[in-house]
């Protein structure tokens, strides 16, 4: 391992230093990939020379999310302690199913979600779990929703038209997973959602009366803390009354932006989130965390067990269920992606966590403040969000951000809101400054006026 770790050393030594020489590289053409780079898997292996050097070639021309002009994702940026927890993870290569092979590690996860379901308000019987990516905590509270609705779905399973629920502005995930659970795609319903991209109340009502007349079964409903694209929160509170009153399962994707529960500045934002039944948060998103770190908290741990406990006497053969962490998961064999989000955590703290949040607002502000002081830029997004959306000079928003890529000069995505389509502009590269921010728009607007605006006049 040493010549391997050596290795590794200087490759990160080379891509950090191309990282501040040329933070966005030109794009290998797809049907150039193979052509560019050598990726090909042979009968015998390569010499440590060759081996290397195509390493090298791969590392190095990957697109670059941690520098200071990658804007592009829901995620970004470099924080030491978390990268320093997940390699550690890597080198002790535990499996998260039983205390037997992942030992204090099981401490680790159970002590991260300690934390969040008393930050949340939840009570004692609340419990959670770990999973790679939103998609799957969202599949997790779907299912958790269906069987607490018909506990002999498991066994039998589903053979009534059942309903759930979530704004036209939700992840996609959404209906795909509808259709994994065996619901159906066409039993979702997209409620709408109002000039802020948040979810109407009395719609929802409307369509579950709707449904019950017509002898369906609604069973789920899920708000969204941070929607994809515009950033919007959906109205907790309300969602719960309705949930309630007709006895569905409430769940809160805060995939994007549920990380505003350590910030006692920003937590107003999903108030009422102690109501829900489950609640889910990516730590890879505003949180700095590598990727994948995705935690879903259920009120009750009653229905983790209920739905995704099975025996296995070849697995389970010491210690209790409350470390055997399997009996709540998904997965049966999975990775130890609880470290990297302690190690954050342990140096930084709860109120670092908090900061780090409050300072993704704030530069979201910043930027807010820049496009609406700017006569050249239509503005189409409000504050409490750390997405911001325009357009600049009636520029289309999709040319703008893929030339942008293409020549190798900035990562920005675009989306569409309400038939507009503008730029998307985050800001969760936690590594970024005030300065970032205003470099963006000065290097964004250089570029359209010489590459867009003058050849095309």
């Amino acid at each position: 391992m040493e010549q391997e770790l050596a290795l590794f050393q200087q490759l990160s030594k080379k891509l950090m230093q191309a990282e501040k020489q040329e933070p966005v590289l030109e794009p290998i053409e797809a049907d150039q990939l193979f052509n560019t780079l050598d990726l090909r898997l042979g009968e015998e292996g390569e010499n440590e020379e060759d081996f290397s050097r195509a390493l090298e070639a791969l590392v190095l021309n990957t697109p670059r999310t941690a520098t200071h002009q990658f804007f592009n994702q829901l995620f970004g940026g470099r924080n030491g302690k978390a990268v320093l927890g997940d390699l550690l993870a890597v080198l002790l290569n535990n499996s998260m199913y039983t205390y037997k092979v992942a030992g204090p590690m099981v401490g680790v996860e159970k002590e991260i979600i300690r934390h969040m379901k008393n930050l949340l308000g939840y009570p004692a019987t609340a419990d959670g779990t770990i999973a790679p990516g939103g998609s799957m905590t969202n599949l997790m509270a779907m299912i958790m929703g269906r069987d607490a609705h018909n506990e002999k779905i498991k066994s039998d399973g589903v053979s009534q038209k059942m309903t759930l629920y979530t704004s036209n502005e939700s992840h996609y995930s959404i209906p795909k997973n509808a259709a994994f659970m065996g619901v159906g795609r066409k039993q979702l319903r997209y409620v709408k959602s109002d000039k802020f991209g948040r979810m109407d109340v009395a719609d929802l009502e409307a369509q579950i009366k709707a449904d019950l007349e017509k002898g369906k079964q609604p069973f789920f409903v899920n708000a969204t803390a941070g929607t994809t694209v515009m950033g919007a929160f959906d109205p907790i509170q309300e969602i719960s009354a309705i949930a309630k009153k007709y006895n569905l399962w409430l769940h809160i994707d805060g995939a994007y932006c549920g990380a505003v529960l350590f910030s006692k500045k920003h937590k107003h934002l999903i108030k009422g989130a102690e109501l829900a039944d489950s609640f889910s948060m990516n730590a890879h998103k505003m949180l700095a965390t590598p990727l994948t770190c995705s935690i879903i908290i259920a009120k009750n741990k009653k229905y983790l067990y209920d739905s995704f406990s099975n025996d296995a006497d070849y697995l389970y053969q010491t210690d209790g269920d409350d470390y055997n962490l399997g009996k709540t998961s998904l997965q049966c064999g999975r990775r130890n992606d609880a470290l990297k989000f302690w190690t954050l955590w342990k140096a930084v703290g709860t109120k670092g966590l908090g900061e780090m949040v409050d300072h993704q607002f704030h530069l979201a502000e910043v930027a807010r403040q820049y496009v609406e002081n700017h006569p050249d830029y239509t503005v189409y997004s409000y504050p409490e969000s750390v997405g911001i959306c325009f357009n600049y000079k009636d520029i289309p928003a999709d040319e703008l951000c893929n030339r942008l890529y293409e020549k190798g000069e900035l990562m920005v995505g675009f989306g569409q809101f309400k038939d507009e389509q503008f730029v998307r502009l985050v800001t969760v590269n936690a590594g970024n400054e005030e300065e970032d921010i205003k470099a963006f728009f000065e290097k964004m607007e250089a570029f359209a006026e010489e590459e867009i605006l003058e050849t095309s006049s």
